[in-house]
């Protein structure tokens, strides 16, 4: 859910730079959909069902080289503002709706620069406020539901209702995709709406974000001392990691530095445990103890767990970026379980015996409903992507959710049919990561929406330049461009498959694995 300090970094990597964009004007307004654009703006959207909505600005926009949009601004009500890019040539009867990330208090419009380009209209907005922390939702009851759910299906309401004003005809395909804030959209809306979208693509989904933050602050204590000071230094992470790929790293049939399959890694941290004397390329027995804290996830002072267990073997030189994400937990604590802050708390005093009964408090913020029934039997189709070494959107509560789907929908082949969960090895949050994480999700989903061909194999390539995980979140749904190094591909399947070396063939070629069962016990 913290991807909002990611995208910021994307957008220089895949937005069109505005450099090159220009407002057309009225004297060169050659076409009557140019004209209909501009008309835009005069029409009354007040009464639009469940969606009351104005524009506020609508403009043609020619990009040298790209594709001449019509961008229309405006906002629900009462505060969820929207900006929507129209192609005026092209169009293909899509409609694509963006996630947000973070607090989603700012439109991912970088996002919609590839659906765009493949004709689809396409939207991005907010969810009611601008703020980068929990204030706006101080004595706002009507805040936390727009977060928590009605935001992202008015904006689909909205968004429709634009493209049929200027196209005179409604979308045929409306397809929506986002990661971390975005994925649990995406969730929310096949749980609650499922009739809005025919396809979703929900990469890094917060499942319950009561119980992320309760991870998260379970996770970050476990990261500091009693005194502040750091549990772990650089370089005792490297030991830890180290570990966990010698003992985990071969079990795809290949030694390269990624765990292949995570699920089944038994990796236990007393194997790095400094021996009487030793002080230097091995863990003290109160590190040691915190790592083992920290992968199996927070419990009561008695062991008993309160939630699915933390971050997989193979993440840990990503563990400092937990403490980056308290801040969040922090602003959940203090207002999405009260009103104000005087009932709140900081996250780093969370009672692991008693508030997490608080949770139920913040049952906006939830999209656990592993009932999805009626989103397969309004034809969706819905995609799950998680990173295998996330530790913000964490791999085992992705899978928790999928096998609860599985259940509820009559078994794993029934699940399939509309729903696939594809955990990619190595992969950080949204994207980037040690493993291979390009992988083009958004043509994945148009393939089985419009064609029936549900995803059984997908390529995914390690992109030099997005290894941070914060040079293009277009990572997440488009494949590399023609000519971007790639240091290697693998195949990744659905769960619970993962990709095995075939023993032979060039190691950094997908054409050299095999699909096979995780171990997972």
């Amino acid at each position: 859910m913290r991807v909002t300090r990611v995208i910021l970094r994307f957008v220089a990597a895949v937005m069109v730079p505005w450099s090159m964009a220009t407002l057309a004007t009225p004297a060169q307004a050659s076409t009557p959909l140019e004209a209909r654009c501009r008309g835009l703006r005069a029409i009354d959207f007040s009464a639009t069902r469940d969606a009351s909505f104005t524009l506020t600005s609508a403009k043609v926009v020619d990009v040298d080289g790209g594709v001449p949009f019509c961008r229309a601004e405006g906002y629900v009500v009462p505060e969820i503002s929207f900006e929507m890019r129209l192609p005026l040539v092209g169009w293909n009867r899509g409609f694509v709706l963006v996630g947000s990330g973070g607090w989603a208090n700012r439109k991912s419009l970088n996002l919609c620069d590839g659906p765009l380009r493949k004709g689809y209209a396409c939207i991005a907005g907010d969810s009611g406020h601008h703020q980068g922390d929990g204030l706006w939702m101080q004595s706002s009851p009507q805040s936390k539901i727009d977060w928590g759910y009605r935001a992202t299906h008015v904006k689909a309401i909205a968004g429709k209702t634009i493209a049929r004003s200027l196209y005179d005809q409604p979308p045929t395909m409306s397809l929506m995709l986002g990661c971390s804030t975005g994925g649990y959209q995406g969730l929310v809306e096949a749980q609650r709406f499922p009739w809005d979208f025919n396809g979703i693509v929900a990469i890094a989904p917060d499942i319950d974000e009561g119980d992320l933050s309760m991870r998260t602050a379970w996770a970050a204590r476990q990261l500091v001392r009693a005194d502040g000071r750091p549990m772990f230094a650089t370089g005792d992470l490297a030991v830890l990691h180290r570990a966990a790929l010698i003992a985990c790293d071969g079990s795809d049939g290949l030694r390269d530095g990624i765990i292949g399959d995570p699920l089944a890694c038994r990796f236990d941290p007393r194997t790095v445990a400094c021996k009487t004397g030793a002080t230097s390329d091995c863990l003290s027995a109160d590190q040691v103890a915190a790592a083992a804290r920290i992968y199996a996830g927070p419990t009561t002072s008695t062991g008993r767990h309160l939630s699915t267990a933390g971050p997989l073997p193979g993440s840990e030189l990503m563990w400092p970026n937990i403490l980056d994400d308290v801040s969040f937990a922090q602003n959940f604590f203090r207002f999405a379980l009260a009103d104000s802050p005087r009932d709140g708390f900081p996250a780093d005093k969370f009672d692991f015996d008693e508030d997490y009964k608080r949770l139920g408090l913040a049952g906006t913020f939830v999209s656990s409903n592993p009932d999805l029934r009626r989103f397969d039997q309004a034809g969706g189709k819905l995609l799950i992507v998680q990173g295998g070494n996330d530790v913000t959107e964490q791999a085992r509560a992705a899978v928790d959710y999928y096998q609860m789907v599985e259940r509820v929908s009559g078994g794993s082949e029934a699940a399939r049919a509309f729903a696939r969960l594809f955990l990619v090895p190595g992969m950080n949050h949204c994207s980037g990561g040690d493993g291979a994480f390009a992988v083009d999700w958004f043509g994945a989903i148009e393939r089985w929406v419009a064609e029936g061909k549900p995803p059984e194999a997908l390529v995914a390539a390690h992109v030099p330049a997005w290894t941070a995980g914060e040079t293009g979140i277009e990572a997440g749904i488009t494949a590399p461009s023609p000519g971007e190094p790639v240091t290697f591909r693998r195949p990744v399947y659905p769960y619970p498959l993962y990709a095995r070396y075939k023993g032979h063939g060039d190691v950094n070629d997908a054409a050299s694995f095999r699909p096979a069962a995780s171990r997972q016990p």
